[in-house]
């Protein structure tokens, strides 16, 4: 078995622990009312933008979401909160480095780069992985957060527990495209599919908010391809997906418990074309750069 399926199974219980720690954890987390960025890179990015939209949308307060290079030096905010699993890319450190807000991280190890220029620092060791690929650490740090919020989220852990016992759909695994659609918060959620996808398996995936789909980007979808959208789907769109004769993947799970679908997905299909996916090419753990 690859490192990242035993990843991807250990999550219910990664998500359990983080919760559990949340007490401990509370004062180093943004507080209602204060003024927040949240950044990362690639999935951390991801998860960024589904937090700050939970955030906002559960009035706590004005968050925004950057890469990590595209934090505005310009915007002031009480915090910066940065998500980063290896603690070393040298984007985060940078972007921590060069703000006068209080600066919040979540990494897996304290003693790295991004621990070291942080105010507070929020440890999720237990949810470390040895694969290239995110996945238990991205999710773990996701439900800590939605926790904070005042969110209960045992019935998103009984879903996922419910997600890896599932029969695979053949025709999904068949497909010879993917688009994930989100609307609101889910859109990270459907940007960390498209890019699980690429990661893994280096399929053909596309990842797009709801209501914008329909402005263009349908026009690839017919038989042989998957549109999965993610969270309740807007007025009208499902009619129009399958108007076209895409299969459509769209159910009442939580968008966190859903993304361990295509995360399975991916390792089966990057196992069953030959690949490895605790090592995609071309990838690392973490990305750091040379001095200019």
């Amino acid at each position: 078995m690859s490192y990242v399926s035993s990843e991807i199974e250990s999550q219910p219980s990664s998500w359990r622990r983080a919760i559990e720690l949340l007490p401990s954890l509370a004062a180093a987390l943004p507080e209602r009312g204060e003024r927040v960025a949240v950044i990362g890179c690639g999935t951390s990015w991801f998860m960024a933008e589904a937090y700050a939209a939970l955030r906002e949308s559960a009035g706590m307060g004005e968050t925004d979401f950057y890469t990590a290079s595209a934090l505005p030096s310009s915007r002031k905010y009480d915090r910066v909160l940065a998500i980063s699993r290896s603690g070393t890319t040298t984007e985060v450190v940078d972007a921590l480095a060069g703000t006068s807000a209080r600066r919040t991280s979540i990494v897996t190890d304290a003693s790295t780069p991004v621990g070291e220029v942080s105010d507070d620092c929020v440890v999720l060791d237990f949810a470390d992985e040895q694969s290239v690929v995110q996945t238990v650490f991205a999710t773990t740090t996701l439900m800590l957060l939605r926790a904070s919020l005042g969110e209960s989220l045992d019935h998103v852990i009984a879903e996922a527990e419910q997600v890896l016992r599932e029969t695979p759909d053949p025709r999904v695994d068949a497909a010879s495209q993917y688009t994930f659609l989100g609307q609101g918060w889910p859109h990270g959620i459907a940007r960390e599919a498209a890019l699980k996808m690429r990661e893994a398996s280096r399929s053909w995936t596309e990842s797009y908010p709801q209501m914008e789909y329909r402005h263009g980007p349908i026009s690839i979808a017919e038989p042989g391809r998957v549109v999965w959208v993610f969270g309740q789907p807007v007025h009208d769109l499902l009619d129009d997906v399958r108007a076209t004769g895409a299969t459509v993947v769209c159910d009442d799970l939580d968008p966190v418990s859903d993304l361990l679908r295509v995360q399975l997905l991916a390792v089966r299909l990057a196992e069953a074309a030959g690949l490895d996916p605790d090592r995609p090419r071309n990838l690392t753990r973490s990305v750091v750069l040379g001095a200019p």
